[in-house]
């Protein structure tokens, strides 16, 4: 078997996470042979770049509209693409445990689509993008979709992370969307309004699909909401006692009531009339 062969079959044989990993790789690694091709021929621009990413300028995009879903599987450099692959490999591989391969793509693709859109309408809209144009790649609009969708499935899932513990899964993807919240206005602006379009996507997407509560989002209020005591379950346990009490026969209450006080204060602390019931109680 070649090595065209094998990479061929393995791609064939790869699940859907796999499969996504491996076509983010090639076209990363195409574009960069084309970026030593054109530098050798002091081309500036790259034509995949151009032609396959975001461009925040919507007139620019109506020139190329497959861009909004093509950018999310380019990526600026080696430790952006590695980044993401390594996140999309586990989160991708626990969503497929109980989603199916088709719902991962989905959302990968839909994810995409939506961090797109809110990367243009906010580069258009809000004062701090005016006069400033910007591109768009990387995947991570679409592995925010998958984590953020799994993550409002399962919340309390588990993950074992190094050299922490046990971590619940909605804890994580707080922390996901609060480095993307707090980027908002930092340099990489755009990709942080893109993560937060494919996460609404995956929040919105399995609530609806499911009818679901808003379980995530409830986890993430319960954070600033004061605990108090459950009142139903003290309501709850008085109705229980009471009916314990109506089918329990006399006698049998005092004797339960005698030998609590034994367990907690001793055989002595009874008075003669206690020791007297229990005595006729055990003839």
């Amino acid at each position: 078997m070649t090595f065209i062969e094998n990479i061929k079959y393995k791609f064939k044989t790869a699940n859907i996470v796999e499969k996504i990993i491996y076509i983010n790789i090639a076209v990363f690694a195409i574009s960069l042979l084309i970026s030593v091709i054109q530098g050798l021929f002091l081309s500036e621009v790259n034509f995949i770049t151009k032609w396959f990413s975001l461009d925040s300028n919507f007139n620019e995009y109506l020139l190329k509209p497959w861009s909004i879903i093509t950018y999310g599987f380019l990526h600026a450099g080696f430790i952006h693409l590695i980044f993401n692959m390594i996140t999309l490999y586990f989160i991708g591989s626990l969503f497929i445990q109980y989603f199916t391969q088709k719902q991962l793509l989905n959302f990968y693709i839909l994810g995409t689509l939506f961090g797109g859109l809110l990367f243009i309408i906010s580069q258009n809209y809000f004062p701090l993008f005016e006069g400033k144009s910007a591109l768009l790649v990387g995947a991570s609009a679409g592995i925010s979709a998958i984590f953020i969708g799994i993550a409002t499935y399962m919340p309390n899932y588990q993950l074992k992370i190094p050299l922490i513990g046990f971590v619940k899964i909605w804890h994580l993807a707080a922390v996901w969307l609060f480095f993307d919240i707090v980027g908002l206005i930092g340099p990489n602006a755009g990709g942080s309004f893109s993560h937060l379009g494919g996460s609404l996507f995956g929040f919105l997407y399995v609530n609806q699909a499911s009818n679901k509560e808003i379980t995530f989002l409830d986890n993430i209020l319960s954070l600033f909401k004061r605990k108090e005591k459950p009142l139903k379950t003290v309501y709850k346990s008085n109705i229980k006692t009471k009916k314990k009490e109506q089918n329990t026969p006399p006698n049998q209450q005092q004797i339960d009531a005698i030998l609590d006080k034994i367990s907690k204060s001793g055989y002595d602390t009874l008075t003669k009339a206690e020791k007297d019931f229990l005595f006729k109680q055990g003839k």
